[in-house]
C-alpha cells in the first residue's frame, strides 16, 4: 500500500508538471509557432535527459534495460510526445483553454490505456475490459463538458 501511495503522489506531481509544460509551451507557441514550441521543449528535455543519464550512469546495475535488448518500437516514445506538445499548444490557445485541453486529453489517455491493457499492447499485462472501465471515462467526459461549457 505504501508504494501505491508513493506512486500516486508521483503521478499527481507528473500531472501538475504536464499542465505547467502545456501552459508554458502554449505561450511560446503564441509568440513563435506550435512546431517551434515543440522543438524547443523537446530539445531542452533531451539535454536534461542526457545530463541525468550521464549523472546516474554509474549507479545503474548490469540488469538495467539499457544494457539489454530493447525492442526498437520502444525508442519511438518521443513521437507521440512531440505531437502532444504541438496539439496541446494549439488547443490551449483555442476556445477550450488549458483546463479543457487537459480534461479532453485525459479522455484520450484513459481510452488509449484501457485499449492497450485490454489488448496487452507494449508488454502490458492483458486485462479483461469490463463495464466498470467506462465509469472513469464517463466522469471525465461529463467533467470536460462542464469545464468547457462554463467558459462562456
Amino acid at each position: 500500500m505504501k508504494s501505491i501511495n508513493r506512486y500516486s503522489i508521483l503521478a499527481i506531481i507528473g500531472g501538475g508538471l504536464l499542465a505547467l509544460m502545456i501552459n508554458i509551451n502554449s505561450q511560446l507557441s503564441l509568440e513563435t509557432s506550435a512546431m517551434n514550441a515543440s522543438w524547443i521543449a523537446h530539445g531542452l528535455g533531451s539535454l536534461l535527459a542526457f545530463g541525468l543519464f550521464y549523472m546516474t550512469k554509474e549507479t545503474m546495475d548490469s540488469s538495467s534495460p539499457i544494457h539489454g535488448s530493447v525492442p526498437k518500437l520502444y525508442y519511438l516514445g518521443g513521437l507521440p510526445g512531440a505531437f502532444t506538445v504541438i496539439l496541446a499548444s494549439i488547443t490551449v490557445n483555442s476556445a477550450i483553454g488549458l483546463s479543457g485541453t487537459l480534461a479532453l486529453g485525459l479522455i484520450g489517455q484513459l481510452a488509449c490505456s484501457i485499449l492497450c491493457e485490454a489488448l496487452g499492447l507494449f508488454g502490458l499485462e492483458k486485462k479483461k475490459f469490463n463495464f466498470i472501465d467506462l465509469v472513469p471515462i464517463t466522469f471525465v467526459v461529463f467533467g470536460s463538458i462542464l469545464i468547457i461549457s462554463q467558459r462562456y
